[in-house]
């Protein structure tokens, strides 16, 4: 089990201390967020990237729909260049809110979902090393034929972690076939909300058959495949709580501790780097 945490709100330089802090204490990764009008996350990791040397960087969530597919592979390869191959790209379809809407109108979630997995596509393709082309529905890209970029440090690709809802009842399930195409999962049960994933240990272990099963059937290896579970170990968010012990025996990679609770502010950030100063709340399994 490897241990990340998410900086609910901070300005960059915030977050880039918190990230130095991060790495200090033996967190594994850290990860910013993003909302259409507010702090730019590929930025402020790019700068985390400068002032760190371990310690991976990723987004939870970039709603990947929204981005012209190629914008959004080269900002991502540039940090993974500038860190030296420590970025993870975590993506979903996204939470509508008001800052989103503000700028951009609702799309039908299936439309959002169909941009998803052809921006999913043409990063791959783009970051492969090889001639790339693509006719979708939404994008399409004729080969690079001058001014191309370096390729990323991690290879084929910087991994990608998809969010993956169990919709409980059905026997086909989407976004889990999507993130089993990938390398990792953020999963719940599509019950949940506000701020709850909905997983039980139950629930968490039908969604680790269903991707084993998924994986295997495209011929796809489990070993090296990251689930991830999102708790708070501290205080009260969410419905993910306590040791962390039984979601690594359940099959987790990784615990990320999601503080949403904590508040906007001074004192808010004082309150995470307090958080991320005590270490991760490792199991006793890792000892």
């Amino acid at each position: 089990m490897r241990y990340a945490f998410v900086v609910p709100y901070a300005d960059e330089p915030e977050f880039v201390e918190l990230a130095v802090l991060g790495e200090q204490h033996g967190w594994d990764m850290v990860f910013t967020w993003e909302a259409v009008y507010r702090c730019d996350a590929w930025a402020t990791l790019a700068a985390a990237a400068m002032r760190t040397e371990r310690i991976r960087l990723g987004t939870l969530i970039t709603p990947a729909s929204r981005y012209r597919p190629w914008d959004l592979t080269q900002r991502v390869a540039s940090v993974d260049r500038l860190s030296g191959g420590r970025v993870t790209l975590g993506v979903g379809l996204g939470a509508l809110n008001q800052n989103w809407l503000a700028f951009e109108p609702d799309e039908p979630r299936k439309q959002r979902a169909e941009k998803l997995d052809e921006c999913l596509d043409i990063y791959a393709g783009l970051l492969g090393g090889e001639s790339f082309s693509y006719d979708g529905r939404h994008w399409s890209v004729r080969p690079v034929t001058e001014l191309a970029p370096p390729p990323p440090a991690q290879r084929p690709h910087p991994p990608v972690w998809c969010v993956g809802a169990l919709v409980p009842g059905r026997t086909r399930q989407p976004s889990l076939e999507r993130a089993a195409r990938w390398q990792g999962i953020f999963p719940s049960v599509a019950a949940g909300q506000d701020g709850n994933s909905g997983l039980t240990p139950d629930s968490f272990g039908e969604i680790v058959e269903r991707l084993k099963m998924l994986r295997e059937q495209a011929g796809l290896p489990w070993e090296g495949y990251d689930v991830v579970v999102e708790g708070d170990s501290h205080g009260d968010f969410g419905g993910v709580h306590g040791d962390t012990e039984p979601w690594e025996r359940a099959g987790a990679t990784w615990w990320v501790e999601s503080w949403w609770d904590i508040p906007e502010g001074a004192e808010g950030v004082a309150e995470v780097a307090r958080r991320v100063a005590a270490g991760p709340p490792r199991s006793a399994a890792a000892f």
